[in-house]
């Protein structure tokens, strides 16, 4: 099945891509086969454009614009589409080989031949229609060219770098606000939307945390719940704050050491968190704490092992509460464990993607995937299942392989954005705003959050300190 996110990079766009070559080096020869001779341009002569091809396409899009007396000299060629100035392949009298600039909204086509008073200037009689597609971009976050920057509040453009973006959750009674978890000692950082500021509204002191993993919010939006990672088996796991209190004071929720994540399931309400030591899933039952308030900070129960000693792992749990994923950070690999409604647990999981121990970058299905570094990941609506039991692809970060991924639902893997062109570089990684696949490059990313409102993605780009932004051009 389709993606509706990635339909750009389809067979058909590649298609029309050598076809307008192969119109462009046919339209250069006589009937014999033999290469026409490209006369140069003369100015006493009219340009005139007659047609071009294809009628519609995105940035990158090779075009051909027909017509007379365009000469064959490139460097006195110039063409816009919609404003934009386009890189001109090739010229050859009667007929100009560009490529479509990015953002090229309005579409119409200038060409202007030769230089001064010799210079002629003609506009293409229709508008080429432009498709917007899913691009990178730069939300905030800046280092200087050594990878130097200053952590501070400020407004997006001069809010300094983010420190580790490892965690991004939207505030369940404000889509406005973007929650920002900086793992490896750092702090909570709020993007705030409504006034394009970046501030830190709650610090690790605060709750006397050592890295704090993940962030999320009990069902009604009233409690924030933070895992926090630390080696001390009588420490802190996870913490609650109140949305009354502003979050502003923190209280041990439960105990435990290693506590990687902990996660409100999107129906019932409870509480699961695991522990790196061993592997474990925990369940903890929230809505008896928030009735009556007196569980102690130990009142919960092991429902399974993931495997054995030493598995970092998040937990990400579909919309519909019937199952959850586990994506083993360290291991590079994905599980699923079912919710059984009539015990309100999960169950022992199984591998849906990848394998155990075995990192790579490969597309694929199930365990013939590859992965390296899976770390959150969020579940988006396709319209192309709409009518099947489960509509959703996940969409999740990769550390290691420097991108974005999707598991479909019949457990097949693909790459959705970065590592960019190995012709424009063999490294993987980088800093690069642009198309999802032929441009754009991320550095260990980990945090991800839709906005399914405006279909756009926000990731938290660790190694580069930014909140990257997916989404079509213009937004």
């Amino acid at each position: 099945m389709k993606n509706f996110f990635t339909r750009q990079d389809s067979f058909w766009g590649v298609f029309a891509s050598i076809l307008v070559l192969l119109i462009f080096v046919l339209g250069c020869k006589k009937e014999d086969g033999t290469m026409k001779t490209s006369e140069s341009y003369n100015p006493s002569d009219p340009v005139n454009i007659s047609d071009f091809f294809p009628k519609e396409g995105g940035g990158g899009q090779q075009l051909v614009i027909y017509g007379d007396n365009f000469g064959n000299d490139t460097s006195i060629v110039h063409v816009t589409i919609g404003g934009k100035r386009a890189i001109v392949i090739n010229v050859h009298d009667d007929a100009i080989y560009c490529l479509v600039p990015n953002q090229a909204y309005k579409g119409n086509i200038e060409v202007k031949v030769g230089s001064g008073s010799n210079q002629s200037i003609v506009v293409a009689d229709t508008a080429f229609a432009y498709q917007r597609k899913m691009v990178v971009s730069t939300l905030l976050g800046e280092t200087d060219d050594r990878g130097n920057y200053d952590v501070k509040n400020g407004p997006f453009d001069d809010c300094g770098g983010i420190y580790k973006p490892s965690w991004l959750k939207f505030d369940p009674k404000d889509s406005g606000l973007l929650y920002i978890g900086e793992d490896n000692g750092g702090d909570i950082r709020l993007v705030n939307f409504h006034d394009s500021t970046v501030t830190t509204p709650i610090t690790t002191g605060m709750g006397n945390w050592s890295r704090i993993r993940t962030i999320d919010f009990t069902l009604d939006g009233n409690y924030m719940i933070i895992a926090n990672d630390q080696t001390d088996k009588n420490g802190i796991a996870t913490s609650i704050l109140s949305r009354a209190n502003d979050f502003k004071d923190p209280q041990v929720l439960t105990s435990y050491k290693d506590c990687n994540g902990a996660f409100i399931h999107p129906k019932t309400g409870e509480l699961y968190f695991n522990s790196y030591e061993k592997g474990q899933f925990f369940r903890f039952d929230m809505n008896k704490y928030l009735s009556q308030g007196d569980l102690g900070i130990k009142d919960y129960n092991e429902l399974f092992k993931i495997q054995d000693v030493g598995w970092e792992f998040h937990i990400a749990m579909a919309p519909n509460g019937n199952y959850a994923y586990i994506l083993v950070i360290n291991k590079n690999y994905i599980l699923r464990t079912d919710y059984n409604w009539d015990t309100k647990k999960f169950m022992q999981p199984y591998v849906v993607c990848g394998k155990a121990r075995e990192a790579g970058w490969v597309d694929g299905v199930g365990t013939e995937a590859r992965l390296n570094g899976p770390y959150q990941g969020v579940f988006v609506k396709n319209p192309d299942y709409a009518g099947q039991k489960n509509q959703y692809d996940f969409y999740f970060t990769e550390q290691y392989n420097h991108d974005i991924r999707i598991l479909s639902p019949d457990g097949k893997v693909t790459t959705f954005a970065g590592r960019g062109s190995s012709s424009i570089d063999s490294n993987p990684y980088g800093y690069i705003d642009g198309a999802l696949r032929t441009e754009a490059r991320f550095d260990q990313p980990r945090g991800i959050a839709y906005d399914a409102r405006h279909k756009i993605f926000y990731i938290g780009d660790c190694e580069n300190h930014r909140i990257r932004k997916i989404s079509m051009e213009g937004k």
